[in-house]
């Protein structure tokens, strides 16, 4: 049987030696009300008591709504700060700022949301010395599903190891809110969105992959094709090498 405690233990410490090393203040980490950033929230706040949660609403109904609900009563539970920063004045700036300009793709509108997050969280973090806390999971960097200089980006991850299924046993263990884990992952980008429908696949599948099990032809198709494109979202940046 997985020991969670010790687990957990062990993240912790990793947490806290991020934070010697850094010579940083506290952490910082967007509390979207998903499992991923929960689980990342309860961690970072048991290695640092200076951990502060931020609820960043943008555009779509479901932020002023569940995700702020879940935001908060996760942090009530674990006693972990929060403020809350609208950004959609400042995501219909930008839109705005573009007419004209480019003909924007829908995906490229639907990743200006993240993007502004983790611009926020960095402003925050740098404005009060802070290290800005990483959310991702095993699957959806395999996968590549992450906005590239958005949720993709941060100082260090402390469950980048973790795949989907194995998130939500860790918040089982921890007792966290039970509208959090039973709620359908989604990145929250527009209405009605999930992140197994956008891929075709379920995590289920993907997390099966990832742990040497047999998928269908199907799943293996998209899982192939997905992580096949995504590969330069994870590569460090391309410099030029003079000879």
């Amino acid at each position: 049987m997985r020991n969670y405690q010790e687990e957990f233990d062990r993240r912790v410490a990793y947490i806290r030696a991020k934070l010697q090393e850094a010579h940083a203040d506290g952490i910082i980490f967007g509390n979207s009300g998903g499992k991923d950033s929960a689980l990342v929230g309860i961690l970072c706040k048991a290695a640092c008591d200076n951990t502060v949660g931020i609820i960043m609403p943008c555009a779509s109904r479901v932020n002023y709504g569940q995700d702020r609900d879940d935001g908060n009563a996760l942090a009530e539970q674990f006693g972990i700060e929060t403020r809350t920063v609208d950004l959609t004045p400042v995501r219909e700036a930008e839109l705005r700022a573009l007419e004209g300009v480019v003909k924007l793709t829908d995906m490229s509108v639907a990743n200006i949301a993240p993007r502004l997050r983790m611009t926020t969280l960095y402003t925050i973090g740098q404005a009060e010395n802070r290290l800005v806390a990483g959310t991702g999971n095993r699957s959806e960097i395999y996968m590549g599903y992450f906005t590239k200089w958005g949720d993709g980006a941060s100082d260090f991850n402390p469950i980048a190891d973790l795949c989907a299924g194995e998130i939500f046993e860790f918040l089982r263990f921890l007792k966290a809110p039970a509208s959090i884990v039973e709620k359908a992952p989604s990145a929250g980008l527009y209405e009605g969105q999930t992140d197994e429908q956008e891929m075709g696949v379920s995590y289920d599948a993907i997390d099966g992959f990832l742990h040497g099990a047999t998928v269908s032809e199907h799943d293996r198709a998209i899982i192939d094709r997905y992580h096949s494109r995504s590969e330069h979202k994870r590569r460090p940046i391309s410099t030029f090498e003079n000879p």
